[in-house]
């Protein structure tokens, strides 16, 4: 079945831009740049998935967010700026699937849209013992699910983005082996998608954070200054 996609954003262009690209690709998409509009639209008639940018008049995205989710779970990707990280904090803690800083590669959205919707279709579906499935990932006191996007650390959930799920899965597939910032690039972007060094150590300290939340003595993830990082198995 064909996916829609809903996008909100008051830049037309980006509208119109991004419409463009995803429907080359086979999706269906509906496009707001009102998004008071939007929420009526969507609590009628949810999205298999929605795209908004974090700032937009008369309603932010995070408004935006929290009024969907009194109605519905559909996924939602923000676009934000850079200097918005505690907007990012903010919509993630409130249910944001993942998030993407403009300027942004258009095959980058692309790979991650397609990512949140394998994740969502297969949490939907019930264990299937005929099928093969990704084996899970155990070290120490980390149960990583990578078919179901689920992560556990000592029995107890942590709700990762996409992004940051894919860095913690590389790192964690080779205990003790360095990891430099190129090859977390390669795993958690597309190869020809630029990304500054410092995104990376964003979502390290974003990892660590959301780990301390269940764990305050979480220091599984090791910086080695100069050559990347790696995760210690306890």
């Amino acid at each position: 079945m064909t996916a829609t996609i809903a996008l909100v954003d008051d830049d037309k262009n980006i509208l119109t831009s991004v419409s463009i690209a995803l429907q080359a690709e086979g999706f269906l998409t509906r496009i707001y740049s009102d998004p008071e509009g939007a929420l009526k639209a969507l609590l009628d008639n949810p999205a298999d998935l929605a795209v908004f940018d974090i700032k937009m008049p008369r309603m932010d995205g995070l408004e935006l967010l929290r009024r969907l989710r009194e109605k519905t779970q559909m996924p939602v990707i923000f676009l934000t700026s850079k200097a918005d990280e505690l907007d990012e904090a903010l919509g993630l803690a409130m249910g944001a699937d993942d998030y993407i800083a403009k300027p942004f590669s258009q095959r980058l959205l692309i790979a991650r849209i397609r990512a949140i919707l394998r994740r969502a279709e297969v949490s939907k579906l019930p264990d299937a013992p005929d099928e093969p499935v990704a084996d899970p990932i155990l070290r120490g006191r980390l149960e990583m699910d990578p078919a179901r996007h689920r992560v556990k650390w000592s029995g107890k959930d942590v709700t990762l983005t996409v992004t940051e799920f894919l860095i913690l899965e590389t790192l964690a597939a080779r205990p003790g082996v360095v990891k430099n910032r190129n090859q977390l690039m390669d795993a958690a972007y597309q190869d020809d998608v630029y990304v500054d060094d410092r995104t990376i150590d964003s979502h390290i300290k974003r990892l660590r954070r959301k780990f301390r939340e269940v764990d305050s003595d979480f220091n599984a993830i090791d910086t080695l200054y100069g050559a990347g990082y790696r995760f210690s198995e306890e």
